[in-house]
């Protein structure tokens, strides 16, 4: 959104959410800090990030995963089903590909371990209010790593056998899907196919489409899952 000359940009509200009270009063002294960013609550579990949240109408929740009486995971699936607006950052000590791929699929939008720096935890916050997806680079690794495994053929398959894709995606969905697990944008994309930008656009949004995916990790996510790498 443009701000007219003269004008100052309304400072991105948050809420944070973690169940140790050193790390999280320290988060809102560090955010709270900073001229762009208004944290308007603050929780101890998941259960009263989402009362705050329903309070306060943030634009992005900052939680960790692990907390008492409703974990991070569970509070971010019904922060995506009940208040889909609000940006997701996950800030965690878990890196691991399971808690990631648990938190992309439950609806976070993006993912940042605990080392990362104010400035890495404000642009990560900012980027998921506006619709961007912000991982940290050993979870973005991992996650491409972790798509590229070999697949195991399941029961009733040889090596070598591959079956129709998934959700009805078409075989150049898959191709362009594994450039995406691959990490490269729609211009590397497009030269690497052949095609324009716009095509390419058109067929990542069908995909995002067919596999319930709101961006680039959640694709990634569902192509792990699928084996597609």
């Amino acid at each position: 959104m443009t701000v007219p000359s003269g004008e100052k940009a309304r400072p991105l509200r948050i809420v944070i959410a973690d169940d140790q009270a050193s790390v999280r009063e320290g988060l809102v002294l560090l955010l709270g800090g900073l001229p762009d960013i208004e944290v308007v609550g603050a929780a101890a579990d998941g259960q009263q990030a989402l009362e705050l949240v329903a309070a306060t109408e943030p634009d992005a929740i900052l939680l960790d995963l692990h907390m008492p009486v409703l974990d991070g995971l569970g509070a971010t699936r019904r922060l995506a089903a009940e208040h889909p607006g609000v940006a997701i950052v996950v800030l965690t000590t878990y890196a691991d590909d399971g808690s990631v791929l648990d938190a992309l699929r439950a609806g976070a939008r993006s993912y940042l371990t605990k080392d990362a720096d104010r400035a890495d935890i404000a642009r990560a916050l900012h980027a998921a209010a506006g619709g961007l997806t912000v991982l940290d680079p050993r979870v973005h690794d991992l996650l491409l790593q972790a798509a590229a495994a070999p697949a195991r053929p399941g029961a009733g398959e040889t090596p070598g056998e591959a079956g129709p894709p998934p959700d009805g995606l078409t075989q150049r969905e898959v191709e362009i899907l594994r450039l995406i697990t691959r990490g490269l944008t729609n211009p590397e994309i497009a030269a690497e196919l052949f095609l324009s930008s716009h095509t390419i656009k058109t067929h990542i949004n069908r995909i995002f489409a067919k596999t319930g995916s709101r961006d680039r990790a959640a694709a990634i996510g569902y192509a792990h899952r699928h084996r597609i790498g």
